[in-house]
C-alpha cells in the first residue's frame, strides 16, 4: 500500500490535476492530492501526497511558497501571462530601469485583486469558465503577504526575473500586471518556476520520467511526518502500547510531558499523526495510522 509524499518537479504543459492522475496509475491509490496548484505554464515544486498522507495536504496548501518569475514589460494580456491574448502593448523607455525601486511598494502586507482566468469559485462557478465566455463578475480583493521580492537578472528572452516568496493565495501573474500597471508601461508573467513549497526545494524533487520509469516507485515516496518535521511540528513524542491503545481508538493518554504539539510514534517507530497535550492528557487532533 502507498503511503507518503513525493516531490514532482512538475514539467510545463501539465495541470497539478494532471500530475495528480497519472500518479494514481503509478500507485495504483486513488487517494491522491497537492499541496498547492501549478498554472500549466509553470513548472517547477509540486508536493504530492499519496494514501492516508492526504490527511495533510490542509496542512501544506498552508505553507509559503517560492517562485522565480519572469516578467514581460509593455505587455497586458487578458489571462496577465503571456499564455493569453494580448490586449495592450506600450513601450517600456525607462520602466526596466525604474523596477528595483518598485519592489519595496509591494513587500510585505497587500490586497490583491484574484484574476478572472483563476479557479476561484462565485457562485458556484469557476472564475475561468465565465472568463472564456467573455464574461467578467465582481471579485473582492484577498490579504496576502511577500516576504520577498528581488531582481535577480534576466532571462534568456531578455526578461528581467524576479524572486518571490509569498503567502498562500498569492498570484504571481497578478503581481507581475500590478508591477506593470506602477511602472506605467503594463507587464505580464513570461515565465514561472516555482522552487520552494510545503518546505521542500528543487533539490527534493524528481521528474516525471523518473517516476515512470522507476523500478519501485513507492521507494520515491517520503515519509508524511518528514513535512511536519520542516513545517513547525519540531517536538516528537513516544508513545507506549498502552498510550497507544487509547490514541487509536480517539481517546486522551495521560503524559509526563509538558503542553505542547507534537509528532506522535508509537514504540515501533509508526507515526500516528499530530498530538496536542494539556494538562498531563494527549490525544490526536490529527491521525495518520491506517484504519
Amino acid at each position: 500500500m502507498a503511503n507518503g509524499i513525493i516531490i514532482i518537479d512538475k514539467p510545463e504543459g501539465w495541470t497539478s490535476m494532471d500530475v495528480c492522475a497519472k500518479l494514481r496509475g503509478v500507485f495504483h491509490e486513488k487517494r491522491i492530492g497537492h499541496g498547492g496548484t501549478l498554472d500549466p505554464m509553470a513548472t517547477g515544486v509540486l508536493p504530492v501526497f499519496v494514501g492516508r498522507a492526504t490527511r495533510a495536504v490542509e496542512f501544506a496548501t498552508e505553507s509559503r511558497k517560492e517562485y522565480i518569475a519572469g516578467i514581460k514589460l509593455g505587455v497586458v494580456t487578458n489571462t496577465q501571462d503571456t499564455s493569453g491574448e494580448i490586449l495592450e502593448e506600450h513601450p517600456v523607455s525607462v520602466a526596466r530601469e525604474q523596477l528595483p525601486n518598485l519592489l519595496e511598494r509591494f513587500t510585505g502586507d497587500l490586497e490583491q485583486l484574484p484574476p478572472m482566468y483563476s479557479a476561484i469559485k462565485i457562485k458556484g462557478k469557476k472564475l475561468y469558465e465565465l472568463a472564456r465566455k467573455g464574461q467578467e463578475v465582481e471579485r473582492k480583493p484577498r490579504s496576502i503577504h511577500i516576504y520577498a521580492l528581488e531582481l535577480l537578472g534576466e532571462s534568456s528572452l531578455g526578461d528581467p526575473l524576479l524572486r518571490v516568496e509569498c503567502s498562500k493565495g498569492t498570484y504571481v501573474r497578478t503581481l507581475c500586471h500590478d508591477l506593470g500597471q506602477a511602472l506605467g508601461c503594463g507587464a505580464c508573467m513570461s515565465a514561472l518556476r516555482r522552487t520552494r513549497a510545503a518546505g521542500f526545494s528543487l533539490e527534493d524533487a524528481v521528474s516525471l520520467e523518473q517516476v515512470l520509469t522507476a523500478e519501485d516507485p513507492i521507494a520515491l515516496l517520503r515519509p508524511v511526518d518528514c513535512f511536519f518535521a520542516r513545517s513547525g511540528w519540531k517536538g516528537s513524542l513516544t508513545v507506549r502500547p498502552a498510550a497507544e491503545k487509547v490514541l487509536r481508538n480517539g481517546g486522551q493518554a495521560p503524559i509526563s510531558e509538558a503542553d505542547g504539539e507534537w509528532r506522535v510514534y508509537s514504540q515501533s517507530g509508526e507515526f500516528l499523526g499530530l498530538g496536542s497535550s494539556q494538562r498531563a492528557r494527549l490525544r490526536l487532533i490529527k491521525s495518520f495510522f491506517e484504519v
